[in-house]
């Protein structure tokens, strides 16, 4: 609708094309669902390909993200595993000073 393509709405509603549907259509399948005019066609598929350009720019900033957290998780286990790897010098001195008494 937002593309001024109104007269499509019932058919594509009939053949239950969802947003992923959409998203596998090309110009023979526009054609079958009965968009017969190719400006028609061509303004949809152009708009398919920017969303399909939109939705793989989003899947890799998550998959960016998703490393960095996992970057993050690994660097905060190495630093707790050095923390608990090093001995306590406040009571390693305690025991030394017992020690010598």
């Amino acid at each position: 609708m937002s593309l001024n393509l109104e007269q499509y709405v019932s058919e594509f509603s009939a053949h239950n094309v969802n947003g992923e549907h959409l998203l596998q259509l090309d110009g023979s399948k526009l054609k079958a669902l009965g968009m017969t005019s190719s400006q028609d066609r061509a303004v949809i598929k152009k708009k398919l390909k920017e969303m399909k350009a939109s939705l793989e720019k989003a899947r890799k900033a998550q998959e960016k993200m998703e490393k960095q957290r996992e970057k993050l998780r690994k660097k905060e286990q190495e630093q707790l595993q050095r923390k608990s790897k090093k001995p306590d010098k406040c009571s390693s001195d305690a025991t030394e000073g017992a020690s010598e008494q």
